[in-house]
């Protein structure tokens, strides 16, 4: 399968990762080409042409150009910026496809910890299937750390990942390929509005995240 990932950071090169190594083809988009190939992200001391150099399958393009080659296309963008984003990519590139929306919409316009800009009555998930109506969204993977997304066997115990939409073959595609991320509690929770919970466990995660001291936690649902 063809995965195109829309965001060059820390998770999208998570997800890219997990993609090729269950053996799919991945292309990653960009606003800017040559501005990502020279500039640090995430803070990390490997910039974005040492990572591709160490991933030579991988190819770097346009949003445009990664939206309408994949079968499968992944917002891994900022929040803030999904819809921008997206609408970059085009609606027609993207009418008829999966689109696993992984963003949380942070809002850090106070600082830290972050706040989040859409909650409670809508979410950012429900604002893409509105903007993009014949686009099949899947909300997923957005309640942990980037590196636990395409590899949750490095947590001690299974955890649950959670799916949001309105399309049931969508769901069903984006549940096979956590499958073979190695998700085994994959919990359905309904429709695209079901994302607002999800999207609301941000606060807590925080919380945890300072009471335990790292981001390599997950939530489990004992039932």
């Amino acid at each position: 399968m063809q995965i195109g990932i829309l965001g060059t950071g820390m998770v999208g090169r998570a997800l890219t990762e997990g993609f090729l190594r269950t053996g799919h083809d991945v292309s990653m988009g960009t606003r800017d080409v040559h501005e990502t190939m020279v500039r640090q992200l995430d803070g990390t001391p490997a910039s974005m042409a040492e990572w591709l150099a160490q991933n030579p399958s991988v190819a770097l393009a346009d949003f445009a150009s990664v939206a309408g080659a994949a079968d499968v296309v992944v917002n891994a963008t900022n929040g803030s910026a999904t819809l921008a984003a997206l609408t970059v990519a085009g609606a027609a590139n993207l009418a008829g496809k999966v689109l696993l929306d992984v963003a949380v919409p942070l809002d850090f316009s106070k600082g830290f910890p972050p706040t989040l800009t859409v909650k409670d009555t809508d979410s950012l998930g429900e604002q893409v299937q509105r903007a993009f109506p014949e686009t099949r969204v899947v909300k997923s993977l957005n309640t942990m750390n980037a590196s636990v997304m395409a590899n949750p066997g490095v947590l001690p115990e299974p955890t649950t990942v959670f799916l949001s939409g309105d399309d049931p073959d969508a769901k069903a595609t984006v549940a096979g390929l956590l499958g073979e991320f190695g998700w085994t509690d994959i919990l359905d929770l309904g429709d695209i509005t079901t994302a607002r919970g999800p999207e609301m466990w941000l606060p807590l995660w925080l919380r945890v995240m300072g009471a335990v001291g790292g981001p390599m936690f997950n939530l489990r649902i004992v039932r």
